[in-house]
């Protein structure tokens, strides 16, 4: 029982850091942008009915917008990405 435990907290902890290693390399790619193309990726996500990733991005753009004060995030450009992404049908 404590091994399936143990195993199940390093599974979560692998996932929380390849969002964390992703959110920063966005922001050294992006910067300002950042927290829009983690957006725009989950939204590919969930276009393409990837369920995982799309959490994914999720988590990447919630982790860019806690550690990068410069990035810009206005719900209007994120709609405006997200409606560009589904008429683009990606």
């Amino acid at each position: 029982m404590f091994t399936a435990i143990r195993r199940w907290v390093e599974h979560r902890r692998a996932i929380r850091r390849r969002w964390q290693a992703d959110a920063r390399r966005l922001i050294l790619a992006e910067e300002v942008n950042a927290y829009y193309e983690a957006q725009r990726r989950a939204t590919r996500a969930r276009l393409q009915g990837d369920a995982g990733e799309f959490y994914h991005w999720a988590k990447v753009a919630a982790e860019v917008g806690r550690i990068a004060p410069q990035a810009a995030m206005d719900i209007d450009a994120v709609r405006a990405i997200v409606a560009e992404e589904e008429r683009r049908g990606t």
